[in-house]
Parts: C-alpha cells; structure tokens; sequence
C-alpha cells in the first residue's frame, strides 16, 4: 500500500509505477483504491457486463498493470459539484441514497462493499497495489477512515509512506505521520520514500538515518524530480515546465474554471512537439492568442456555475471576440453545453442559464446519467477542424445533459453542422466544434490527423515509471514487499 503524508506527494504515480514494476515480473497485478475524490473519472467494466465510473488514476494504474479496469478498483468516486457536497458513486453507479446521507454516516454503510471488492481482487490477483488517500494521520477522521489505515489493517498490507521533498520538511512529515498513527498502525510502515528530489542525494546524511532510529523504518527509496514523466499530473493540473520540446507553433489555452472534469484527457497534448498548454483564469490570458492557437473549454461538474463563473471573470466576452476573428474553439462535454444557446434543467440537475451563443444548439438536463465508452467516426468537418474528417475515433460519455438543434433557430436555417450524429457539432464557419466524446487526445489516429506527431505511448510511459524504481529503491526492498 502506497501512503502519503500530504495530498500530491505522489501516491498515484508511484502506485502506477508498482503496478507495472510488478506485472514486468510476470505478475498478475491490480490497482485499488477504497475512496477517491475526483472529476477526474473514466468509464470502466462494472458486474454483469454493465459499465460504471472509476477515478481516473486507477484506469491508468490498471493499464500499467495490465488489468481490465473495472469498478472493483475504485469502490467508492466522490465527484465535488460544490464546495460543500460531492456525488456519490458506489460500485461505479451514482447513489441519490449516499449522495444525501451527512459524509460521516456513510463509511460504515459503504464499507463492507469496498471491504468485499479488494478481497475479490486479492483474490484473483498475486499482488493488489493499494493508493491512499490524503494523509493516514488525520486524526479527526480517524474513527471513521475507510480508504488508509482501515484498509491497510484489514488487508494486512505493508505500507510505503512517501513525502514530496521538494515541498520542505520532509523528514518532519515523514515522522510526524508516523508518530500520529496508533502502535499497531505503525507497525504495517514499512518503508519511506522521498519523492521529487533534486541535488546529490548523499547531502540527505544522516537525516535517514537518524529518522530510522526515531521510528524503526528506513528510508527506502529517494525518486528524483521529474517534470516529464508522461502521467497526467495528479488533480490534473498542468506544470508549465513539462511542456514538450521544440519551437511552439500552437498554444492549447484551457479554460480552468473551478469545478473543471476530466482535465488529464489533454495530458498526451503536453507530449506533441511545439504545443503548449495554458491555463486560462482571465481575460487576459486569451487576448494574446493568434487566430490557430486554441480556445478549450472543458468538462464540468457543474456546468451552469462554471458559466456563470466565465461570465464573472469576463472570459465569455474574450471567448467570443477569437471566435469571431475566426480563432479555434473546442468545447468538450460540459464546454459543448456552454458553447450553446441555452441550458434547460427541470430536473435540478445542474441549473438553467443562458449559453455562450457559439452554436446554435439548446442542452436539456435529465436524471439519467449517459456513461458509456463509445466508437464513432468524424463525417465531413470543415474549416479549422478540417483534418478530423473521417477519422475514427475511441473516446467515452459521462454526462447528464442531452444536446440537440435549437428548434426556433433551426427554423430559421440556422443550424450547427451535425459531424458526428448525437455527440459532435460545428459551426457554419468551422472554427468552433463542441463534442461529447472524452478521450480525444488520447487516440493516436486524432494526434496524427491534427498535429502529424508521434506521441510516447502509455506503454513507453508505464515502462519509464518503472524504471526509475529500479534505480531509486534500496536494492531488495520492492521483492521483500511482496515476499510470501
């Protein structure tokens, strides 16, 4: 099991290094997290031959490991819609029952369901990587922990517990984890790990040493800073220092409004040679933009109050303004909704508001939530989007808003240009394309048609994480780690 001492110490990505270091050996491997907080989610296998979401990290940890991602690896996504409440998937389905209940109510209902699905995967597997979440030694949360110290008890795991160095304090982090944790607690710690270090590793003596003679652990392993590593950063956020090499000739400005979703899908654009990802949070941010650089709006948990923040900030009058000299414009899922005329929700779902204008299309939310993984092929797209035209395509939905033709618009001959029937539409111009699909950037056939480039695979990126285990742990530690 994989610890941390703080969020974004790098839990996800040295569990996604384990999982592949462990089924290079030959293996049968599988990621598991209890609990996960995120809008960053995929769609998976669930029973039955359903379909059901996952967090993201743990598809790609279970593609490092070589598994079928599937619900069983993420029990329990919490989906934040607001800074107070969260959507609730249990075994991959939204429950309006757990989504109502007050947090603290809900571990000892949900527990035996993630309890029953990591035995199933030990079960079935010679070894199961487990990630934490947050810290183990949040002492408020203690009694009610479902996703650490519990699961680490009830699966008798042995725990590395790793720090990010970089921030500072690490070796107080370290112990102060460590000593916050009961007696019996302590004892599954079996290692700790520096991470994102940068320098001459031998300047750390003798703290690891002195810290093994406070707590009994050693330090196992020191992982060097990386800014290209190839994963999607954890929470997804962009690090402007891993841009991709070479002269930029297109600058990829994404919109980050606050309840952003499914923003590690641009990850594989941070690998194409002479693109550069932006945040955008302003006006400003878009007013240097040329007319080929891209304006993208993202998925949204909560689609009208990511619009009326836009509007706030006055990026819906920036947006415009490239859109009417002809600048690129992307929507994907709730983006394509703002990119609209209209949001319509009697459901109380998201809420009502009035769309940016950008295509002539009107987005109704029901109650039913379309998750789905999904094969289409672009038909005739025209304009910027011109080198998408017939091309294939492998992506997935999660959304509860259903997107048509304006009716009273399309009465006057206005009407968006349909390039993929139900999922995908342009404008007369061709500059703005909104699509439901997910997942775009990660098809090799779309990167090809867009950019002519070659990316590293996930599979050259998995190998690379594995790799730097083998030079960064204390020779012998990963075998003892899963040592019958």
């Amino acid at each position: 099991m994989v610890l941390g001492t703080t969020s974004g110490a790098g839990k996800s990505w040295l569990t996604t290094a384990l999982c592949r270091h462990y089924s290079n050996l030959g293996l049968r491997v599988a990621p598991f997290k209890a609990q996960n907080m995120s809008n960053n989610a995929r769609v998976v296998s669930g029973p039955g031959g359903s379909l059901g979401e996952i967090g993201s990290a743990q598809y790609f940890q279970a593609l490092a490991a070589r598994a079928e991602p599937e619900v069983r690896m993420n029990p329990l996504l919490l989906k934040p819609e607001a800074d107070t409440h969260s959507q609730v998937v249990l075994m991959g389905q939204v429950s309006a029952e757990l989504t109502a209940m007050p947090w603290r109510g809900r571990s000892e209902k949900v527990w035996p369901q993630i309890a029953a699905a990591l035995d199933a995967l030990r079960a079935e597997n010679d070894v199961v990587v487990i990630e934490g979440a947050g810290s183990p030694a949040e002492i408020n949360l203690h009694a009610s922990d479902i996703v650490n110290m519990r699961v680490a008890r009830h699966a008798d795991a042995r725990c590395l517990l790793v720090t990010d160095i970089d921030r500072g304090g690490a070796f107080a982090h370290l112990y102060g984890t460590w000593a916050l944790l009961p007696e019996e607690e302590r004892a599954l710690i079996h290692g700790f790990v520096l991470n994102k270090f940068r320098g001459d590793a031998s300047l750390l003596a003798p703290a690891p040493q002195m810290l093994h003679q406070l707590a009994g652990v050693p330090t196992v392993a020191t992982i060097p800073m990386q800014w290209r590593h190839g994963l999607p950063e954890e929470d997804g956020v962009f690090d402007d220092r891993s841009t991709a090499a070479g002269a930029v000739h297109t600058t990829v400005a994404v919109v980050a409004y606050p309840r952003i979703s499914n923003l590690d899908e641009f990850q594989p654009l941070k690998n194409v040679p002479g693109v550069r990802l932006l945040w955008v949070r302003s006006p400003a941010d878009i007013g240097g933009l040329k007319p080929t650089d891209w304006v993208v709006l993202p998925g949204s948990k909560s689609t009208a109050a990511d619009l009326a923040w836009l509007r706030a900030q006055g990026l819906d009058q920036a947006i415009a303004h490239h859109a009417g000299r002809g600048g690129t414009v992307l929507g994907v899922c709730g983006g394509l909704q703002m990119l609209g005329e209209a949001l319509i929700d009697t459901a109380g779902i998201d809420g009502n508001a009035p769309g940016l204008g950008l295509l002539p299309l009107v987005t109704t939310f029901e109650v039913a939530k379309t998750v789905q993984r999904t094969q289409a092929q672009f038909g005739a797209v025209r304009g910027a989007w011109a080198a998408l035209a017939d091309v294939s395509v492998m992506g997935y939905e999660i959304h509860h808003g259903q997107t048509a033709q304006h009716p009273a618009m399309a009465a006057k001959g206005d009407v968006a240009r349909e390039v993929i029937p139900g999922i995908a539409w342009q404008n007369p111009a061709g500059n703005v394309l909104g699509v439901y699909l997910h997942g775009l950037f990660e098809d090799a056939a779309v990167l090809h048609a867009l950019f002519g480039a070659q990316v590293p695979t996930l599979d050259s990126v998995f190998d690379g994480l594995a790799g730097f285990l083998g030079t960064s742990f204390t020779p012998g530690v990963l075998d003892a780690l899963v040592a019958q």
